[in-house]
């Protein structure tokens, strides 16, 4: 049983602030005040009761942008870091277990493609490609998935020699169950670690695409694009830029604090159990 009053403050801001993102960005038509594209005063206009955070440089309504592009920011990263891991992390017990040819191709395979720039691979392949959601999804989760198979991969070869994984070879159990029953479960502490990692790279990576102009296009919002969009009303003082950019530090930080007391408690967790 979850005992609130033992949960760390810093676990309670980080899941505060993580809750908010998240009603943000699953009812941004009911809670947005205006319309996504919809230009309601004047340019790069200051905070007042009518437009909180002030209006952007085509004059729509800065809060309104925020709150849909918290929505597809954070499907976007949501749905990369669930494709990375489920690719990652079945490639990387699978590699793990099957051992020989396959695991011997797959690893410089992978090593292959860390090798080259994230980056500058994600920025060849979306010149090409058109900038669609599902393909900003596919590119960031296989080159996220390199990572998360390391990680698989090197967990799982621990795993794989100990003794209960002996016990269920001997009793015939078949890869499947070996990778899913006796593998998975006891790699989750730090794959959930990593998870929350990997989400934030995903929220950064996705800015940084929108920023250089080949993530979300317009007239969807994200925080990166946002940030590119009003960038030239920071030599004037405006803070339209740093708006979007501190709601992107933001996040980060709110997921970090959650992903670290998930991974705190899962390790107390099977320490009790252990000394028990």
């Amino acid at each position: 049983m979850l005992d609130l009053k033992r949960i760390p403050i810093g676990a309670w801001i980080g899941l505060i602030l993580t809750t908010l993102f998240l009603i943000a960005a699953i009812f941004a038509p009911l809670i947005a005040p205006y319309g996504l594209g919809e230009i309601v005063g004047d340019v790069w206009a200051p905070a007042s009761g009518q437009f909180l955070l002030g209006t952007d440089n085509l004059g729509r309504d800065l809060l309104s942008r925020m709150i849909y592009g918290a929505r597809t920011t954070i499907f976007i990263a949501v749905m990369a870091t669930a494709l990375s891991f489920s690719l990652g992390a079945i490639l990387g017990f699978t590699a793990a277990v099957v051992g020989g040819w396959f695991d011997t191709g797959m690893s410089r395979f992978v090593d292959l493609l860390m090798a080259i720039p994230t980056l500058i691979f994600a920025l060849v392949v979306l010149s090409v490609l058109p900038s669609t959601l599902l393909t900003l999804i596919l590119v960031m989760g296989i080159l996220d998935a390199t990572r998360v198979y390391r990680l698989s991969r090197a967990v799982a070869v621990d795993i794989n020699v100990m003794d209960f994984v002996e016990a269920a070879k001997l009793r015939g159990e078949g890869k499947g169950w070996i990778i899913f029953r006796e593998i998975l479960p006891n790699a989750l502490s730090p794959l959930v670690s990593e998870l929350g990692l990997r989400f934030i790279y995903a929220v950064l990576f996705l800015s940084a695409l929108s920023f250089l102009g080949l993530g979300v296009q317009p007239p969807d919002a994200d925080w990166g694009g946002m940030v590119k969009e009003n960038k030239d009303g920071i030599v004037f003082g405006i803070p339209a830029a740093l708006i979007p950019a501190a709601a992107i530090a933001a996040l980060a930080i709110s997921v970090n604090l959650v992903a670290d007391w998930v991974l705190n408690r899962t390790t107390d967790l099977k320490g009790g159990r252990g000394n028990g």
